[in-house]
């Protein structure tokens, strides 16, 4: 019974094991061999180390192959980490990511990173980039970026500010907004300078942010042809979300009273005031606005005037200024207030520039107390350049021969140009034989100018355009203006009140 089992168990590793079949086989042609069934229990191994000696049974199986290839990129995974710290960059962030076969490829990618100027540290910043090809990622995207416009010398600080870019694919991702941009109206030139400012546009959704900003500040009354431009000042704004950033800032300046057209109007030509916090700097800027004496009513006309004025460390600035114009100008809080809806830019002037044609005043032989009148009369006076002032008192003194007190009346004389417009006029009204006051004169049209001398109507003297928020803008004499000068309210407002 025993012999009969040893010989099925045989019979079952010939046929289970084919080195054992093969060997069995080889056994049986050999005349030298030993009866099997005196074999040592050793001889499946004798058997093993036997069959090697054939080259075909050398090969590894297909599930060999795959358990021995994990084990070589585990084993070139750690060298790979290893020559990475000791480069300094710190590897963590690369566990879950598919690294190079060699070190060679990898030492290939950091020389050519590190050509474009990036550092260590900055990979450190994005260790992910490492994890990107040469061949397949890198070049194709730098050879976009110097095409539409890049300099070869930014690439790496490119890189630097927006290193997703690497994994971007060029046909899917960036020719898209490149062309979205384009369709903006942005100048071709100007799109590499547009990247530059905002990088981060190259990874937008063209139907997402972008154009629900665009199609909101065109429906709220902004040029269509002035986005491009737009863009290319302040490409942030295609990031900022409606809901949550542009309308609520947009609501809150109409909220003061500033008319949507004319708010239209300064965002085409200050975009970035969208990028003020409403919460954080608008709201308490405007708040300060009205601590410092400005009248409610007046903080359209303000920000009209000065929009980046709710943008600024006001708190700091007015205060500082206010100081000053009571020190050196003997002008109370009060009439610096009405300085300040005047002329919003007072509050960013340097007060050497301001020291210098209050001196060339003073110089003049103006009282103190007198200059501060003009000065809240017209607060325009102390940015002008003294060079031209000295021109234009000049010609007041020696041509036309009139008193200080004029001048102290009328201080907006400084503001007109000598050349284009006061000596062309003083010279009609000396050829006519005409005397008036320097406001009658200068404080006009040329048109109007032309009825004056023709004595068609007398008007009286007044002041001159006001802004009167929701309004018509009020001009002296409105009931004769001519055909030709009758505009619509909304640009007369903007071309006479609102500097922009």
């Amino acid at each position: 019974m025993s012999l009969t089992l040893l010989k099925g168990r045989n019979f079952l590793t010939v046929f289970t094991n084919p080195y054992v079949f093969y060997s069995k086989l080889k056994t049986l042609q050999n005349p030298f061999a030993q009866n099997s069934n005196l074999q040592s229990p050793f001889r499946v191994s004798q058997i093993s180390s036997f069959s090697t000696q054939f080259p075909e049974y050398q090969m590894p199986s297909v599930t060999w192959g795959v358990v021995q290839g994990k084990k070589e990129k585990l084993v070139n995974r750690v060298k790979i980490c290893d020559y990475l710290k000791s480069l300094g960059i710190i590897p963590d962030e690369l566990e879950n990511l598919e690294l190079p076969s060699t070190i060679e490829v990898m030492e290939e990618r950091v020389m050519f990173l590190q050509k474009l100027g990036l550092t260590i540290d900055d990979i450190n910043e994005y260790p992910l980039m490492l994890g990107c090809s040469m061949r397949k990622n890198m070049i194709p995207v730098f050879s976009y970026l110097e095409k539409i416009g890049i300099a070869k010398s930014k690439l790496g600080e490119f890189v630097k500010k927006y290193p997703q870019v690497l994994h971007a694919s060029v046909v899917v991702e960036l020719m898209p907004v490149v062309k979205f941009l384009r369709g903006l109206d942005v100048e071709k030139e100007d799109i590499g300078y547009v990247l530059m400012k905002y990088p981060e546009l190259l990874g937008f959704k063209l139907e997402g942010t972008m154009s629900t900003s665009v199609a909101y500040l065109v429906s709220i009354g902004v040029s269509p042809r002035d986005i491009g431009p737009m863009v290319t000042q302040y490409p942030y704004f295609l990031g900022m979300r409606v809901g949550t950033m542009i309308k609520p800032l947009v609501d809150y300046l109409v909220s003061l009273g500033l008319p949507i057209k004319i708010l239209a109007r300064m965002l085409e030509k200050r975009v970035y005031i969208l990028g003020y916090d409403l919460e954080e700097t608008v709201k308490p800027n405007v708040d300060c606005l009205i601590s410092f004496g400005i009248r409610r009513e007046k903080l359209a006309s303000v920000i009209a005037q000065y929009p980046q004025i709710i943008g600024l460390p006001l708190k700091a600035k007015m205060s500082s200024q206010l100081y000053f114009f009571n020190l050196k100008l003997k002008i109370d809080p009060d009439e610096f207030a009405q300085v300040v809806e005047k002329m919003p830019q007072v509050v960013s002037l340097n007060q050497h520039v301001i020291m210098k044609s209050v001196e060339f005043l003073l110089g003049r032989g103006i009282p103190s107390g007198d200059l501060a009148k003009m000065v809240v009369q017209c607060p325009q006076l102390i940015a002008c350049r003294v060079e031209l002032m000295k021109n234009s008192f000049y010609f007041f003194k020696s041509e036309m021969g009139r008193p200080i007190k004029e001048l102290i009346e009328f201080p907006e004389y400084f503001t007109y140009s000598l050349e284009s417009r006061i000596k062309p006029r003083y010279q009609r009204l000396q050829s006519k034989g005409i005397r008036c006051s320097m406001n009658w004169f200068l404080n006009c049209s040329d048109q109007r100018f032309e009825e004056r001398l023709l004595g068609n109507y007398i008007e009286s003297e007044s002041s001159g355009p006001s802004f009167c928020i929701g309004g018509k803008l009020v001009l002296p004499g409105s009931e004769v203006v001519s055909d030709e000068e009758d505009e619509s309210d909304d640009e007369v407002l903007y071309k006479r009140t609102v500097s922009l």
